[in-house]
């Protein structure tokens, strides 16, 4: 429990931090899911534009220090490869 005014602030600025960051990293997740799954679908457009999102919101995210930026950089680098594993397939 706070005893200050200073950490009553301090607890309701985490709360809307720890809000915030939860959304953010819920939206990568989906965004991951749906360019995972554009791959595995076969189209290679909807599979670029997929990618694309994805990797300007882990970038956001990434600036927002919400993920790390090495966490953000792995993410999309494994993601792109598998794109063009998938594009160079076919």
């Amino acid at each position: 429990m706070a005893n200050t005014r200073s950490a009553e602030k301090s607890i309701r600025q985490t709360r809307t931090r720890t809000r915030r960051n939860r959304v953010k990293k819920s939206r990568i997740r989906s965004l991951r899911k749906e360019a995972l799954a554009a791959l595995s679908s076969g189209d290679a457009a909807a599979a670029q534009k997929a990618y694309d999102k994805f990797a300007s919101v882990a970038d956001k995210a990434a600036k927002t220090k919400t993920l790390h930026k090495n966490t953000a950089s792995r993410l999309k680098s494994r993601m792109a490869a598998r794109l063009a594993a998938a594009s160079k397939k076919k």
